[in-house]
């Protein structure tokens, strides 16, 4: 593939603007983020996301967050409210890829091919609220199965998973989006519980990275440390397509400009550019550059496990996941 620039990049309303179209045609990013503020009714997302890939001129990635729970950017009427992911993690590996391959096939109808789930952080009793219940469990082993089921049931619907956040935001005690967490666990700590889930599903074809300074490790946070980055790739072995979280989230000092600059020479592939900015992503772009070679191959090799999904009985799976959730609580 062609070294596109190295972002994921939003847009601001329900409609590609000919200033947005004009900003990703010369940029030619890699893929796009979309958010509640992007969605409206299935027609009208259809064609935003023909027009987001008719302006690179190709099948670019769309991706979401779409865990259910508080993050869920495609809601009723239209599309099926899920409750939130820790609430449903103990009916069990089954039904956990049941509705994750639910929520794929929805993504998939309206134009959309991954999701930025599953969040395979490990629940502690001090994690922060926003996070919580976004988690599958308490227990790593726990949490990797289940997140090995849904990231099935979303490949299964043609949609890519992206796993959620290496490696590894459990015992964090602040919100990302507003501070920078700061953990001080013992390595020992950290590899037993918080890396052993994402360890576990290496063989994804894309990961997030936390904003989130792990002291024993390194004065950086993840995102932007190299040693934290060769971390995820040796001691973790993923391998994939490494995205940064939210590159705009406060946790991260400094203009977004070298936020950017600063996790692709950490090693990231790729910057996600979420508040649909021009001037910031023109910016992002120029400072980022393109996707190296090894980017490159990691992109092809992610692509390359997008599949078609075959006809499938959306009543029958949505009263077997019924069934299997019912009556049940935490893992």
């Amino acid at each position: 593939m062609a070294a596109n620039a190295t972002i994921l990049g939003g847009i601001a309303g329900t409609a590609l603007t000919g200033a947005e179209r004009d900003f990703f045609r010369a940029a030619d990013p890699w893929g796009f983020i979309l958010f509640g503020r992007n969605v409206d009714h299935p027609d009208q997302l259809r064609r935003l996301t023909g027009d987001l890939r008719e302006a690179v001129g190709r099948e670019a990635v769309i991706t979401v967050d779409q865990e259910g729970g508080r993050v869920q950017r495609l809601r009723g009427p239209h599309w099926t409210d899920w409750p939130a992911p820790l609430d449903q993690a103990g009916a069990g590996p089954r039904a956990m890829w049941l509705r994750h391959y639910l929520i794929g096939r929805e993504l998939r109808d309206v134009g959309i091919d991954s999701d930025c789930a599953p969040t395979l952080d490990v629940a502690q009793p001090d994690t922060h609220p926003f996070l919580r219940n976004r988690c599958l469990g308490t227990d790593p082993a726990r949490v990797a199965e289940l997140g090995r089921a849904a990231a099935d049931g979303l490949l299964a619907a043609g949609v890519l998973p992206v796993m959620k956040h290496m490696p590894g935001h459990g015992r964090a005690v602040a919100d990302s989006h507003h501070d920078l967490p700061v953990v001080a666990a013992a390595p020992a700590d950290l590899e037993a519980l918080d890396f052993a889930p994402f360890r576990a599903l290496s063989d994804l074809p894309m990961g997030m990275t936390a904003h989130i300074r792990f002291t024993a490790l390194d004065d950086r946070p993840a995102t932007a440390s190299p040693r934290m980055v060769g971390l995820i790739r040796e001691t973790i072995g993923f391998d994939g397509l490494l995205m940064t979280d939210d590159i705009t989230m406060n946790a991260l000092s400094g203009t977004e400009a070298r936020r950017a600059a600063a996790a692709i020479a950490a090693g990231c592939d790729l910057v996600l550019h979420c508040n649909g900015d021009i001037p910031a992503m023109e910016a992002v772009v120029a400072a980022a550059g393109g996707m190296s070679a090894e980017a490159c191959r990691r992109a092809d090799a992610a692509l390359a496990m997008r599949r078609t999904p075959t006809p499938f009985d959306r009543a029958a799976l949505m009263a077997e996941w019924r069934g299997l959730v019912a009556g049940t609580a935490t893992a």
